[in-house]
């Protein structure tokens, strides 16, 4: 229950986008790399919120949820849910601790799954995750934005996840969208908006 509840938080990833995306080619992925990498070398904090659809093949409706994201660098993270219900887990000091409508609890973080959950949101916002071995990245483009799509080499991830795709808008160094095609089928998307870098966040918002 907690590993996908924590995986469908991640990933932070339904709908694909529509819009005709073509293959980068080597010149131009190595720039966007390199660009994204130095640029989110700068954040030290980042904040969001979030709106996340989430589409179940058992399920005629899709299940939206709306929250907001903050994170201190190097690896603390709150991933909080507001509507339509309170949820909230962090991670930090090599543990998850989470707050399920009042209800606390915490895990050891440091088994596989847990630890490449945390490593990957983190990376989805600073672009550490390109350089991630347990990924084969390719990269898109199309009139609005740069995409990279993310296919575990990982037989533990690959349990979970099929693929995951990053939206950086042209000229921005951030994360806008992401998609994730989990292994069920289902599929998870998740749209930041509000996004602010740097700005002061207190200590309390990583306690539960």
């Amino acid at each position: 229950m907690i590993k996908n509840m924590a995986l469908g938080i991640v990933f932070l990833f339904s709908g694909f986008a529509s819009a005709q995306n073509t293959a980068m080619t080597g010149t131009e992925a190595k720039a966007f790399v390199a660009k994204v990498s130095a640029e989110s070398r700068q954040i030290k904090t980042l904040q969001s919120d979030f709106t996340q659809t989430k589409k179940m093949d058992f399920l005629d409706k899709s299940i939206v949820t709306q929250g907001r994201m903050s994170l201190k660098a190097p690896n603390t993270l709150n991933w909080k849910y507001t509507k339509p219900y309170q949820y909230a887990i962090v991670f930090k000091d090599n543990k998850i601790f989470i707050n399920d409508q009042g209800k606390k609890s915490s895990v050891d973080a440091k088994s596989k799954t847990f630890e490449k959950i945390n490593k990957l949101i983190v990376g989805s916002s600073n672009g550490q995750m390109f350089n991630d071995p347990e990924f084969t990245v390719s990269y898109f483009k199309n009139n609005g934005f740069n995409i990279a799509k993310f296919t575990p080499r990982s037989s533990q991830l690959l349990k979970y996840i099929k693929q995951i795709e990053l939206y950086f808008p042209k000229n921005q160094s951030t994360v806008s969208q992401v998609n994730m095609l989990e292994a069920s089928g289902d599929t998870t998307n998740i749209v930041f908006k509000n996004t602010k870098t740097n700005a002061p966040v207190p200590a309390s918002e990583f306690s539960l």
